[in-house]
């Protein structure tokens, strides 16, 4: 067994068809993929982290396969997020291995899309919340599209665990209206605008 000893995963899907005004002409997906995961460095220092990250890369892979078949495929993404809950045992570091181990497994499953995969993280215990915050595929400055999505696992994780989970979503809010880049005038060429 490697690193990546997986206990559960979980699969939560939110259909939104309004925010208090009119129902949307089509409702807005958020799916979030979660993995509770044993903590090979819990209770203790190490100073390489790295291995571990290449290892949550193929854990990376898996959780973008089982959040785009749950909203439709590829094509219906256009926000995404990711996020991870470290359990108390662990350090906030462990945590921040998925920004690059879950980041780049979601893009290269979307394929061509240049925004930076927005992040959240935290040291927690049994069903702790974490805000996952989610932002445009292809420009990060589309404001429409800055929303979050709930992780909550209510059994993790445990003490010696992490809770690793990548988020997509079909579009931005429901009546967003606060001005900005709006999606149909994005470029495209730098994962900004």
């Amino acid at each position: 067994m490697g690193l990546v000893d997986v206990r559960k995963y979980c699969l939560h899907t939110e259909e939104v068809l309004h925010e208090g005004g009119t129902p949307a002409s089509s409702p807005l997906f958020i799916v979030t993929a979660a993995a509770v995961v044993r903590n090979p460095y819990a209770s203790r220092f190490e100073e390489n982290l790295l291995p571990y990250m290449a290892e949550l890369r193929s854990l990376g892979s898996e959780l973008s396969r089982r959040a785009i078949a749950a909203i439709g495929g590829a094509e219906k993404v256009e926000a995404y997020g990711k996020g991870a809950i470290v359990g108390e045992d662990g350090e906030f570091e462990h945590g921040a291995l998925w920004h690059e181990a879950g980041g780049w497994a979601l893009r290269a499953a979307l394929g061509e899309r240049k925004a930076i995969v927005p992040a959240s993280k935290s040291v927690g215990t049994l069903g702790s919340r974490l805000l996952i915050p989610l932002g445009h595929t292809k420009a990060a400055y589309v404001r429409s599209h800055f929303n979050s999505a709930d992780l909550s696992v209510w059994d993790a994780p445990r003490r010696h665990e992490i809770v690793f989970a990548l988020c997509v979503a079909s579009g931005g809010r429901i009546h967003a209206r606060s001005g900005g880049l709006r999606a149909e005038d994005i470029k495209g060429e730098d994962g900004q605008r």
